[in-house]
């Protein structure tokens, strides 16, 4: 009887013991999934036709299922046509949250010899006077806090020569504080010219020298610093913590035109896999000039969602 005792006792330790330990292991697999947030969406993806049917858009793109939604320039004005409380509680009633805003660093210029693009009707687009954090931080950071928005993003500044770069910092570090007075998070967004040597300094090592890790964090666009030859991986284990937003988008073998997520070359599971040290909060799916935008972000989406949970 002692015996048929012990035995009993042993195998349900036995039995415990397992029964725990596979709860420690899918609560640690669960919990690493955890960590990725959900697909989020930029919304100059959709540049050419959302200022149409602005809200018709925003349906659709929810429907693909979309959770996180970063704003940018609208050629109707304000948020696409919205007030910032309209918008947020749009994309709240869509079952989607406004995370983030892109506003420009100085006022808008077209690159020399550059045209505008032709809108749905054919014609040139005609851009409204766009604010900038060089003349209107405050109110912009204004707009963004009535909104509820989580980060304020510099989509662009001018770093031409190394004036431009001073003063682009200066616009950031004072944009930053204001920002944090607000109760935002804000954040720089590259493109690959902050990678090339501007009279002998690399602009984007400035961005990160010479503004605050601690009010200034990045949005690195990865295709952009792919292209330039950065590894994404290593600027973030030399910068940890700092890149709390991604724009995910793909390039063609040239480098040169922006394909759906998953039809390029790049290894998105290895820099995924390294979202810790980036200290990446979200993340945001972008194809600059899609051709067809529900398609190719339902495309991206599916790509993307089938290689981060599998």
């Amino acid at each position: 009887m002692n015996q048929r005792r012990k035995f009993l006792k042993q195998t349900a330790a036995l039995g415990l013991g397992s029964v725990l330990f596979q709860n420690q292991v899918f609560g640690n697999e669960f919990f690493k999934k955890s960590k990725i947030p959900n697909e989020g969406l930029q919304l100059f993806t959709l540049f050419g036709v959302l200022d149409n049917d602005p809200k018709g858009y925003l349906e659709k793109i929810s429907k693909v299922g979309y959770k996180e939604i970063e704003s940018a320039f609208s050629k109707l004005g304000g948020l696409y046509g919205m007030k910032p409380k309209e918008f947020a509680e749009t994309l709240k009633n869509l079952g989607m949250v406004w995370r983030s805003h892109h506003v420009l660093g100085a006022p808008f210029k077209m690159p020399a010899g550059a045209k505008m693009p032709l809108g749905t009707d054919g014609k040139p687009m005609v851009i409204p006077p766009m604010k900038n954090l060089r003349d209107n931080y405050q109110e912009l950071v204004d707009m963004a806090a009535e909104g509820g928005v989580t980060y304020l993003v510099c989509a662009n500044t001018p770093i031409g020569t190394l004036d431009e770069i001073k003063a682009s910092i200066e616009t950031l570090n004072k944009t930053s504080v204001a920002a944090k007075k607000a109760g935002l998070l804000f954040a720089y967004h590259n493109h690959d010219a902050e990678f090339k040597t501007v009279e002998g300094v690399v602009p984007y090592d400035l961005l990160l020298s010479q503004t605050d890790p601690a009010l200034v964090k990045m949005e690195l666009d990865l295709a952009w610093a792919m292209k330039a030859g950065k590894d994404p991986v290593e600027m973030f284990k030399a910068n940890k913590g700092r890149f709390h937003l991604w724009h995910v988008k793909d390039l063609d073998k040239d480098r040169e035109k922006v394909l759906e997520v998953g039809k390029g070359d790049f290894d998105f599971k290895r820099i995924f896999d390294h979202a810790s040290d980036a200290g990446m909060k979200y993340f945001f799916i972008e194809q600059d000039g899609a051709p067809n935008p529900i398609e190719n972000i339902t495309n991206s989406y599916n790509y993307l969602h089938k290689l981060l949970h599998p």
